[in-house]
């Protein structure tokens, strides 16, 4: 108390009273007003589209691989078992998961963190002059891209959240509950952003990175696609909406039409550094390294996911499942195995050469004995894996990159790198209007579509080799053709439309939203579990609740913060 005295007296003796001494604006602070003119609210901008990135491997959302492959039977937690980073764990088994899972609430965070910055540089545009800052529109247009996006992340996630946009004053955020607005309220929401990009966005942008017109279309689209199957709220689909269907369809068609995307020659060149932003890619994340700052712009979200040898070091998670192993074999016709594909299991060694498979499958998938990343010199060996009596021994191959890559950098004892990340292909685009036509009845018009897709995997072999020029694996795709290998029904299209995404996006992190968005996570998940438990005796307690493991629960801290105001999910 002494101390406390003495300082109040020098302060008022020396400066006249400590009201104004503390008044005085400190040295090198920036004030909020002084954020307010056009060149800084252009880097509010900047710092908006920077948190795409801003993710962490404890709470991933530039891949959302904890929460849409551990989720969906495309994959395994890996790591060191079920102990590290138990609350992955949680997500994989589903039985296991609860409302007080921290890194569900980190998630939460972080994505209102974003939306923050959205709001913020929101707010500042919309108060400048179009005279003052002549590029006011356009980035209105990109902030509302990016809000949008967040909020689709949150929506997939947790169904209903507080909605929050630039008008609201900071102080009142705890009033909003995550119930204000209704299911399709939400999706209305999402879509009016993008829908306001759309329209405000220019077809070409001067810098690589910024989002476009033809992008925030496809978003749209994507973002209809679900909003059109119809969920109650026990989150059961209980219609499609054919009207919203043909919103997408239209959407698509004026992606594809716009003529500024096109399928790569090689699946490969989706997931390598040097093929980064090509013409496949719609939408991704910009990374980067010896930028001038100490580590680079990096993807931290997949530091995790690199093998356990001396060239990385860390840390063996994100494992495929032997149910997507599996889901890769093709039969005589070269054909998917739809009902049949899980009935024997690929155990390696001379199993990848004695079926065929989708070559999909090897740039997906880490396999002992197959070249890491199309280096034929560098063999994936089973030791690589850091617990295969656990999690077997595979791992995730497309986020990776070899250890002499430009893009790679270990940020001691994880690994990283600066290779973009895509969050819309134009394989995504392709594949949303087919499954729009499939589901309108005009299955007939997704056919191409389809085998455009399947006729890029069938030609993706070129970086499949051994080092004596040998495949890697035994590789047969063929086309669906109507009355000779196949009967394009309404019902088999619709299988064929599924499976193409999961062999497609496999390992990217939306496998489980699309089986909540189709109203078959439930039954789909339970059968899977009931034979994968056979192999893999981590998921001994995986149980999936219908009417309540579709979304994630509202999180503790998030409930008590709000005093009662939201609404847990249903069946929490």
């Amino acid at each position: 108390m002494k101390r406390f005295i003495y300082l109040f007296t020098c302060c008022s003796l020396l400066f006249g009273g400590c009201s104004n001494f503390l008044d005085q604006t400190p040295q090198a602070v920036v004030s909020g007003d002084d954020l307010n003119t056009p060149e800084n609210v252009d880097k509010m901008v900047t710092a908006a589209y920077s948190a795409l990135g801003n993710d962490h491997y404890t709470a991933p959302y530039s891949n959302m691989w904890p929460y849409g492959n551990l989720r969906s039977g495309d994959a395994y937690k890996g790591g060191d078992g079920a102990g590290d980073i138990s609350e992955f764990h949680f997500y994989e088994t589903f039985a296991l998961n609860r409302i007080d899972n921290g890194l569900t609430d980190l998630l939460w965070f972080r994505l209102y963190v974003c939306i923050g910055r959205t709001n913020d540089a929101l707010a500042r545009l919309n108060a400048l002059s179009e005279d003052a800052f002549p590029e006011k529109v356009v980035r209105q247009a990109e902030v509302r891209f990016l809000r949008a996006h967040y909020y689709f992340l949150l929506k997939v996630l947790f169904k209903y959240m507080p909605y929050i946009d630039e008008t609201v004053p900071k102080e009142n955020y705890a009033t909003i509950s995550n119930k204000a607005l209704g299911n399709d309220e939400l999706w209305t929401k999402i879509a009016d952003d993008f829908r306001f990009a759309a329209d405000n966005l220019p077809a070409t942008q001067p810098q690589i990175g910024r989002v476009n017109k033809f992008a925030a279309k496809a978003y749209l689209a994507k973002t209809l696609l679900y909003q059109a199957y119809k969920q109650d709220e026990n989150n059961a689909v209980t219609g499609i909406d054919a009207a919203t269907l043909q919103q997408v369809n239209t959407l698509c068609d004026e992606v594809i039409s716009s003529g500024k995307y096109q399928l790569n020659g090689d699946f490969a060149n989706n997931f390598k550094s040097a093929t980064e932003n090509s013409m496949e890619s719609v939408f991704a994340i910009q990374y980067s390294r010896e930028d001038g700052t100490p580590k680079g712009r990096l993807d931290y979200g997949h530091a995790l996911n690199y093998p356990m040898n001396t060239d990385y070091g860390c840390c063996g998670f994100h494992s495929p499942s032997y149910n997507l192993i599996n889901a890769f074999k093709t039969d005589a016709s070269g054909l998917p195995m739809f009902n049949t594909f899980n009935d024997k299991n690929i155990t390696g060694g001379s199993d990848f050469q004695t079926n065929t498979f989708d070559p999909r499958l090897d740039h997906t998938v880490a396999i002992p004995g197959h070249p890491y990343k199309y280096d034929p010199g560098f063999i994936y060996q089973r030791a690589w894996a850091r617990a295969p009596d656990v999690y077997g021994s595979y791992l995730s191959l497309k986020e990776a990159v070899l250890p002499n890559d430009a893009a790679f950098q270990k940020i001691p004892p994880f690994m990283s790198s600066s290779k973009n990340w895509d969050i819309i292909r134009y394989d995504d685009v392709l594949l949303f209007k087919a499954e729009a036509l499939v589901e309108l009845g005009r299955q007939d018009e997704a056919l191409a579509l389809v085998n455009s897709i399947r006729t890029r995997a069938g030609n993706s072999t070129a970086l499949l080799k051994q080092s004596d020029g040998s495949f890697t694996s035994n590789y047969k795709v063929d086309v669906y053709k109507p009355g000779i290998n196949c009967t394009w029904t309404q019902d088999f299209a619709r299988q064929a439309v599924r499976w193409e995404r999961r062999l497609e996006f496999a390992m990217e992190g939306y496998r489980f939203f699309d089986l909540v968005r189709w109203g078959i996570a439930a039954e789909y998940l339970n059968a899977y579990f009931a034979v994968e438990k056979t192999r893999s005796p981590h998921l001994s307690d995986a149980a999936f609740k219908k009417g309540r493991d579709e979304y994630l629960p509202v999180p503790l801290n998030q409930m008590n913060y709000s005093k009662g105001l939201y609404k847990q999910n249903t069946g929490w």
